[in-house]
Parts: structure tokens; C-alpha cells; sequence
């Protein structure tokens, strides 16, 4: 007797169709995938510091490396203003801000490229991998910021000249604004890089510069006024300002270009949804 296989819709548990729109981005399947993201971070969480003799030790020492040569090179050497506050605080809070925001982007950036063979050989939303990779940073980003407030506690402990505000309140929707931003230029990079390779090799080098746009090792009160106008349009500049005035008490604030910021952010995720939804029904043909 031969049996039959009832090959209905109704006793299908998934139906996989291709997306109808560029905007096509379904939160709910994002969500019922929530599982796989977590495994993603593990996974980037772990090999990024396997085989490594200090292994998490290195969350711990970039900064505090990358903190020592600005205060010798740009704080003693050059002797650029860091307003007042004590050097290692104000190098160390842009610094931790900035790795944040330059890892999210640096990492999502290789999105296509990094896990080609994933996508060609099982279905999940592709978003999955570089929110997962946005969410993995935060796990670097919430050591070292414990690392800055250790070095907080120490400071005003010997009395030096810094106060916390109630704009660290904000400081959630700072973390927000440096991962949508991260993620946005990110995505954008990653779909670019699908066809153009060589685009991969300026992202380090770019990121460098950008650091150098950004006020993370000088304070905007120092920047040429016919110069700021160039510095403050980089949407980074309110968020690390931001970032340094909530926990540190100087610096700038100013609530219309934290707007600004998040304007840029949503119009940039806009725009990085629409090419990463366009690039992924046909990046295996590219890759």
C-alpha cells in the first residue's frame, strides 16, 4: 500500500516568501528568533577571546592602554585642554564611548562577507546577525564603563574636580544612539562590500580618521569657531559630548543636537534597511 503525504498549506509550521518591499523588516520573526541572536552573541563573545592568554583582560586593557598614550601624547606632550577635568577621566569616558560606537560599526560592516556560508545554507532574518553583533558590543562596553566609573570612584575620593549629573539619566539613550548609529553606517558598509571588496580595507582606516573628527581626545571648546561648524555635523560629536557632560559635569549639552544625532540615526537605519534588504536577494550570486 502506498502512502500518501499530505502536502498541505495547513500542516505547514513555516512558509518562507520572498520580502515584497525594501522595508520589508518583520520585528515579529525577529522576535520569535531571539534564541539564535543569543547564540550569535555567545558565539562572537567567545571566539573574539578564545585561544587568548588574558582573554576578557583585553576589555579591560584597551582602554586603559589607548587612555595612557593620549594622556602622554595629547594631554602632556601637546598640551590640549581637557577642560579642567582630571586627564585619565576625560580620555577614558570618550574613549569608552567611541570603542562602542567603532566596534558596532567595524563588525557589522563585515556582516555579508563574515557569514556567507551561514546564509547559503539555512533561513533566518539576515538583520539577526548584525543586531546580534550590535548587541555582543554591549557586552564590552558595560566592562569597560565599570572600569570608568572604578576610576570615578578613585578621583573623587582625592577630591578632583568632577560632578556627576542627573543627565546621566541619559545615559541609556546615549548607548541607543552610538549602536543605531554603529549599526546603520555598519549595514551600509556590509551591503557595499558585497560587490565592492576593496570598501572592507578603508573601514579601519576610515574609522581612525572619524576618531580625529570627533571630540574624543580634545574637548569642542577648543576647536576654531570657523572649524566647529565641520565637527558638530558629525552626528557622533552631541553623543560624546553628551556622554563626557552626564558623568563628568563639563563639556557641552545641547538637547536640539541630540536631536540632530537622532534624526541622522533613523534616516541612516532607513536608508541601511533598504540596501541591506536589496543586497540580500542577491548577494550570493556576489559573494
Amino acid at each position: 500500500m502506498r502512502k500518501t503525504v499530505d502536502k498541505s498549506p495547513e500542516n505547514w509550521t513555516m512558509i518562507i516568501k520572498p520580502k515584497r518591499h525594501l522595508l520589508d523588516v518583520n520585528l515579529k520573526e525577529l522576535w520569535k528568533y531571539r534564541d539564535l541572536i543569543a547564540l550569535f552573541v555567545k558565539r562572537d563573545f567567545v571566539a573574539t577571546y578564545k585561544q587568548t592568554i588574558l582573554g576578557p583582560l583585553w576589555f579591560l586593557i584597551q582602554p586603559l592602554l589607548s587612555t595612557m598614550m593620549y594622556v602622554l601624547v595629547f594631554g602632556n606632550i601637546a598640551k590640549i585642554s581637557t577642560d579642567g577635568l582630571p586627564q585619565v577621566l576625560f580620555y577614558m569616558s570618550g574613549v569608552v564611548g567611541w570603542t562602542y560606537f567603532s566596534t558596532a560599526l567595524r563588525s557589522t560592516s563585515s556582516t555579508f562577507t563574515a557569514n556567507a556560508g551561514i546564509f547559503g545554507k539555512v533561513y533566518f532574518p539576515r538583520l539577526a546577525l548584525p543586531i546580534s553583533t550590535v548587541i555582543s558590543g554591549l557586552v564590552q562596553f558595560f566592562i569597560q564603563f565599570t572600569f570608568l566609573l572604578c576610576f570615578m570612584a578613585y578621583y573623587g575620593i582625592i577630591g578632583a574636580d568632577f560632578t556627576p549629573n542627573m543627565y546621566v539619566l541619559l545615559i541609556p539613550v546615549l548607548i541607543l544612539l552610538m549602536a543605531g548609529l554603529g549599526l546603520g553606517f555598519g549595514i551600509l558598509i556590509s551591503a557595499m562590500t558585497t560587490k565592492y571588496r576593496d570598501l572592507s580595507n578603508l573601514v579601519g582606516f576610515g574609522v581612525q580618521l572619524w576618531m580625529y573628527a570627533t571630540p574624543v581626545i580634545y574637548p569642542i571648546s577648543t576647536i576654531p569657531e570657523e572649524y566647529k561648524i565641520y565637527v558638530q555635523a558629525n552626528p557622533l560629536t552631541p553623543v560624546i559630548e553628551s556622554f563626557r557632560f552626564a558623568l563628568l559635569g563639563k563639556g557641552n549639552f545641547e538637547p536640539m543636537a541630540l536631536l540632530y544625532s537622532f534624526g541622522f540615526m533613523v534616516v541612516l537605519l532607513t536608508a541601511g534597511v533598504l540596501v541591506f534588504n536589496k543586497v540580500e536577494q542577491s548577494f550570493m550570486d556576489t559573494v
